[in-house]
């Protein structure tokens, strides 16, 4: 393996652009994924969910911070699903052009959602009451439970 990373290294230096993405390190997106603003509310095995609220011009916003293995990239925006013992709650994202940025140091992507939310919608998320959220993007879903 290390003979590839020098090669990789060699052939960089000589201006191939396909060494220099894979020897390339990626801080900013790194530094990004440590210093997420928010509270972790749900997380799995495909992902972990931050969330925090703003307050802009009389209107409430939910902005979310997904940290997962699944590239999402849209141009219709997603759903936000919370479900309870028998109640489901969906948030349609006020971002509709969604794209995930990658970090190859920690082998992930980071994405970040805005949703329109009312004072009901933000009581039920401060205070927990859901078990399990999902994130539905194009025809993928990213499930997640209450931690």
């Amino acid at each position: 393996m290390n003979v590839f990373k020098t090669i990789d290294k060699v052939l960089a230096a000589f201006g191939n652009v396909r060494a220099m993405e894979r020897t390339h390190v990626d801080t900013f997106t790194e530094n990004l994924i440590k210093s997420i603003k928010g509270k972790k509310i749900a997380q799995s095995e495909y992902g972990q969910l931050f969330v925090s609220f703003q307050h802009l011009a009389n209107y409430e916003f939910l902005n979310i911070s997904v940290i997962s293995a699944t590239n999402i990239k849209t141009l219709k925006g997603c759903k936000l699903v919370f479900e309870s013992n028998n109640q489901t709650s969906t948030l349609i994202s006020d971002t509709k052009e969604i794209e995930s940025d990658f970090s190859n140091v920690s082998n992930r992507y980071l994405t970040k959602v805005s949703f329109v939310i009312d004072e009901k919608e933000k009581k039920m998320i401060s205070s927990g009451n859901f078990e399990k959220v999902f994130l539905n993007f194009k025809k993928k879903s990213i499930p997640m439970a209450k931690c």
